[in-house]
């Protein structure tokens, strides 16, 4: 079985120029890439995506970064996924809490990065288990959490929980923290700048069964 290593570069780092140990899949925190306003990243006054997908092409791996984005005055949490020297895309925070100056999303983010299947959750998405659940339901290999700062433990105790009940493991990035989950429950931290987390990807399935009352015809009898 090949073993996943998973980078995280949390936003003690100010910036994407850091020379990344060899990894599948890194993750940045918000502080990398700061403000990402797309007029100026497509007028070229701006290339901080185009770094990103660069650091993906030097590294040989999937890169994965947290932003704010800006289109014409509509902000977003966002994280910029890059691989093999590609931008793939930005996905966006799909939920938006109490009158939150952000806007939302509309599309989950599951994206082929460095051979793996990745799922997106960004902030505020990690307290809707539906979120995670979809991410394990299109096979993806790995959730990656980014979220700017905890402010309690729950994050840590929630990302525990999706990894053992979803048979995902987790990779959370925030602060000046990172925390990772596995499919059994175990959970590691560090407060390191850069950390790396080694993982074996298994796709382990149980049958399990249910009865619901309902969707079948009237002269089905009892049972």
């Amino acid at each position: 079985m090949y073993s996943m290593k998973i980078c995280v570069i949390t936003d003690r780092r100010k910036e994407l120029s850091v020379r990344l140990p060899s990894c599948d899949v890194a993750l940045f925190g918000f502080g990398a890439l700061g403000g990402v306003d797309y007029e100026s990243e497509l007028s070229g006054k701006s290339e901080k995506l185009e770094q990103l997908a660069k650091l993906s092409g030097a590294a040989k791996c999937g890169v994965l970064c947290g932003c704010v984005t800006d289109s014409r005055g509509l902000k977003r949490k966002s994280v910029a996924v890059a691989s093999a020297g590609r931008l793939l895309g930005i996905s966006d925070m799909l939920h938006v809490l109490d009158g939150e100056e952000y806007k939302s999303g509309a599309t989950l983010g599951v994206y082929t990065v460095g051979g793996y299947r990745v799922g997106l959750c960004i902030e505020n998405d990690l307290f809707f288990p539906e979120v995670i659940k979809s991410c394990a339901m299109c096979g993806c290999n790995l959730l990656a959490v980014h979220t700017e700062n905890i402010t309690d433990g729950m994050p840590p105790l929630l990302i525990r929980a999706y990894a053992y009940l979803y048979g995902m493991p987790v990779v959370l990035c925030t602060g000046g923290s990172a925390y990772f989950a596995d499919i059994t429950g175990v959970i590691a931290s560090s407060n390191q700048d850069v950390a790396v987390f080694e993982t074996t990807p298994k796709n382990c399935y149980r049958l399990a069964t249910t009865r619901r009352r309902g969707l079948f015809a009237d002269d089905l009898a009892d049972f």
